[in-house]
């Protein structure tokens, strides 16, 4: 029988645990990259005729932020395909919110077995490896080896909920705009990205690329549904490349809500082992 590929990827004796670990937190970055929902999310998409079109770059650049999100507090559970370098295994995301203060992510996989668990803050992140009894720690800097230092907390946030990354949202961007689509674009200190925004001033896809990194990640937002006061994707495509290594994480959103009371529990057991 073919071994689930987070059990080979977690558990396999010739894979050394540092090595695994941190393809478990590059995964967890992506991704980062919840608490029971009253009733599940009804899925119905949106389409809003309110919004006016704007005639200048400053005036389009102010009405999506006006579309942006804005909470206190996010779950979600979402279920998740992981697609890395072929491999592909189908898990889910429990995912909590505590806007400008910490990201919690649970991952569980076939019987609802909980693998991994990451808590990301301002200033630092940590994953727990529940299979193989080990954790990381490290400063937030740890994800510039995977994304480069223009990348930083809001920035996560922001892709988990379908918002613009806010320093793309500046002055100096180069834009496009028609009555389908407006694209936003520039380079942001050698990364250059391109932000596609539907008529509606919704993100409908961000692209970030920073060559001399050998950095790529596409993300791409369907599916725009109604959550409480909120229109947010339901589903949220990421494409990531590092130099050879490839990544796809495909996000479904079952179930979504807004600033509501939230638990972030995380503690490492006494018997884990920190690896670098």
């Amino acid at each position: 029988m073919k071994r689930n590929m987070l059990n080979k990827i977690l558990c396999n004796p010739h894979i050394q645990t540092g090595r695994s670990i941190k393809l478990l937190a590059t995964v967890g970055l992506l991704l980062i990259v919840s608490c029971k929902a009253k009733k599940a999310l009804v899925v119905k998409p949106v389409t809003d005729t309110s919004v006016k079109m704007a005639s200048t770059k400053e005036s389009k650049i102010e009405a999506i932020k006006r579309r942006q999100v804005y909470f206190n507090t996010f779950s979600a559970k979402a279920k998740t395909k992981l697609n890395i370098g072929g491999s592909t295994n189908d898990v889910t995301l429990n995912i909590r919110i505590n806007r400008g203060q910490k990201i919690w992510v649970s991952i569980t996989a076939i019987a609802g077995i909980e693998v991994a668990r990451a808590l990301i803050t301002p200033d630092s992140l940590i994953v727990m490896n529940r299979l193989q009894s080990v954790y990381i720690k490290k400063p937030f800097s740890y994800i510039y080896t995977f994304a480069g230092d223009q990348i930083n907390y809001k920035t996560l946030e922001s892709l988990l909920v379908g918002n613009a990354i806010p320093e793309l949202l500046n002055d100096d961007a180069s834009l496009q705009s028609d009555t389908s689509q407006t694209v936003l674009s520039g380079n942001l200190r050698g990364l250059l990205y391109k932000l596609l925004v539907g008529p509606d001033m919704k993100v409908k896809q961000t692209n970030l690329n920073n060559e001399g990194l050998g950095q790529s990640l596409q993300v791409t937002n369907n599916t725009f549904i109604q959550a409480g006061n909120h229109v947010v994707p339901s589903q949220i495509d990421m494409d990531s490349v590092v130099k050879d290594k490839k990544i796809e994480v495909n996000l479904h959103y079952v179930k979504v809500d807004f600033d509501q009371q939230l638990e972030y529990p995380f503690s490492i057991p006494a018997r884990y082992t920190p690896v670098n």
